[in-house]
């Protein structure tokens, strides 16, 4: 998606808006032509009363006034005054209300296309996330997409401002087109100058939204990376690392400030200058009586200037937000980023009835040609549990997110009941699903939340009674509100062993049919993994189970047992079975088996 047809897509959805707010700004600007008009034979009239009888004013000023002749000679000027009061009054009431409608427009542009950011990360495939830095994300959302927003606001500002231009230039025509024509030449090299501070403003634009990202990334890094930013005592380099962004960013804002601030001030000198060289050619092109048109002349210039002033600070807003704009049009661009294919007609999920079966899957990652999985095949029955293990790296977990369906494989496939899964609707098939991974994400607060997140209508008796199942009853009770205390980021305030079982009520209480293990005791201490592993063995009553086991002393009772190395199912049965063959399971249950031998040892001495 190009910039224009980003700004084009988004300006369309406020079509009611975007018109209301130019025809104000139109209207602003047009009344305020109109009360330069009526100003122009009113100071003729009063500076030289004589200078319209005589016929030396320009006509189109003569037909003006020949408006009034119906009007006596006193009360004349108080009817044109009152015009012009009245066109002041009515450029004021639009030009405010014009305002109020873009500033409107912009925040309504800023939310819609924030809201479909959101949206955006919320559809789109893990592999986005794995590809892009979560600063980047948070400085997309919160800078880019408002400077997209506000080149709408700006593009009508330019519109109204050139309208103003245009009516006062016209009305520069009729009074003097040989002394336009010099204005217009003059215009054009502040025109030019300025363009040297627009090209500085969009290298600077670039370099402000680069720097905001860094800055966004390394604040991010610092708050979840705190404990170990402590851990190995780096607290110093971390604040020297964002004092560097954090200066760095002041000194481009410093930098696009002074060249903002610049603009109006060279303006307003090179406007001194052209107004001199216009009194300079005024004196021989007017003399006489007539010179009072130069003075009309100046005031119509002068009144015309500051517009072209705030038409330069616009372009030099829409030279600062071409790069965020870029930026903007490829974040929210759909086409260049993983979904998950949807089937047109889906089926819904409702219950497990045969089982899964994985039928010759392999999986590699988007752009990456090296196999994470190489024609796996496994059966895992209904109501039963096939565990896999193996070293780190072997595909465990990818096979487990390909289960959860945040990824497809990339061959073969993965049927429910003989139907494959991508045919189901996810929604319903993942409301079916438990997972309890070793990695437990909690939200920032209260306990019940965390446990019924996701779920509309839970009752008290329902909380309490997956706590209890989770063996989370006894130490929730002990925090000092019960169900209603505020855990902190992540659970910051509870245990490791306390948040497992957090994440195994979570999943209890939404009767899953389906349960995927991952790793869900690995990093737990031997009291903990105790309290959790009961936690668990109620929790796979009556359930279809993948389990990824990093201690297999929790696996010994599955059904089946999947060894797996780089990425392929090397050895497949039940414990006694695969011990029995003193192959690859036997020598790592032997070593895992020693490993804790000694660490009982060391631990008795």
């Amino acid at each position: 998606m190009s910039s224009k047809k980003l700004i084009l897509k988004y300006a369309l959805k406020y079509p009611f808006l975007i018109l209301l707010t130019f025809v104000l700004g139109c209207g602003a600007a047009l009344f305020n032509g109109i009360s330069t008009a009526l100003i122009v034979p009113l100071l003729l009239g009063a500076l030289s009363g004589n200078l319209l009888e005589t016929g030396k004013a320009p006509g189109v000023l003569q037909h003006l006034m020949a408006l009034f002749d119906n009007f006596s000679s006193q009360s004349k000027p108080f009817v044109m005054f009152g015009l012009v009061f009245l066109a002041i009054v009515l450029k004021n009431i639009t030009g405010y209300f014009s305002s109020i409608s873009s500033g409107h427009l912009s925040r309504c542009l800023a939310n819609r296309m924030k809201l479909d950011g959101i949206r955006l990360l919320l559809d789109v495939d893990l592999d986005f996330y794995a590809k892009h830095k979560n600063g980047d994300i948070m400085s997309h959302l919160s800078y880019d997409l408002t400077q997209t927003a506000g080149t709408i606001q700006t593009g009508i500002l330019i519109v109204r401002t050139v309208v103003s231009i245009l009516t006062h230039l016209g009305i520069l025509i009729l009074i003097s087109w040989q002394l336009t024509l010099i204005s217009t030449g003059l215009l054009a090299i502040v025109f030019l100058c300025n363009q040297a501070f627009l090209n500085f403003s969009k290298n600077l634009g670039k370099e402000a939204s680069e720097v905001s990202k860094k800055y966004s990334n390394k604040i991010l890094e610092i708050i979840m990376a705190n404990r170990l930013i402590r851990t190995v005592k780096t607290e110093h380099k971390e604040f020297q690392i964002a004092k560097k962004l954090t200066l760095y960013l002041e000194n481009v804002q410093f930098r696009l400030q002074a060249n903002d601030q610049a603009i109006a001030p060279i303006n307003e000198v090179l406007g001194v200058i052209i107004l001199l060289v216009i009194v300079l050619s005024g004196r021989h092109l007017f003399s006489g009586g007539t010179a009072v048109l130069l003075m009309t002349y100046l005031l119509v210039l002068y009144k015309l200037l500051p517009f072209v002033n705030n038409l330069n600070q616009a372009r030099n807003q829409l030279a600062k937000r071409t790069f965020s704009i870029d930026v903007a049009a490829d974040f929210l661009n759909r086409e260049n980023k993983p979904f998950m294919v949807k089937h047109p007609q889906p089926h819904r999920y409702t219950q497990l009835e045969k089982g899964i079966a994985f039928e010759n899957v392999s999986f590699s990652y988007p752009d990456s040609q090296q196999l994470i999985l190489d024609g796996i095949d496994l059966w895992l029955p209904k109501g039963k549990t096939i565990a896999l293990v193996g070293f780190s790296g072997a595909g465990k977990s990818t096979l487990a997110d390909l289960l959860a369906r945040f990824y497809d494989p990339s061959s073969g496939r993965i049927t429910i009941d003989g139907i494959d899964l991508r045919d189901y609707d996810s929604t319903s098939y993942r409301s079916a699903m438990g997972i309890v991974s070793q990695d437990t994400f909690l939200f920032n607060n209260s306990v019940a939340h965390n446990i019924t997140y996701g779920l509309d209508k839970v009752t008290n008796e329902q909380l309490i009674e997956a706590a209890k199942l989770a063996n989370a009853y006894e130490f929730i009770m002990e925090l000092p509100q019960g169900f209603d205390t505020q855990i902190g980021d992540r659970g910051v305030m509870l245990s490791g062993g306390q948040r497992q079982r957090l994440a195994i009520a979570r999943a209890l209480i939404r009767h899953p049919d389906i349960l995927i293990l991952d790793e869900a005791t690995s990093a737990l201490d031997t009291a903990s993994e105790r309290l959790v592993q009961q936690a668990i063995d109620k929790l796979c009553e009556n359930r279809t189970i993948l389990a990824i086991a990093h201690r297999l002393s929790t696996i010994e009772k599955a059904y089946q047992i999947a060894v797996m190395e780089r990425g392929r199912i090397v050895e497949l049965g039940s414990h006694s079975e695969l011990l029995a063959r003193h192959g690859y399971y036997a020598r790592l249950y032997s070593l895992q088996f020693s490993d804790r031998a000694s660490e009982a040892n060391l631990s008795y001495r």
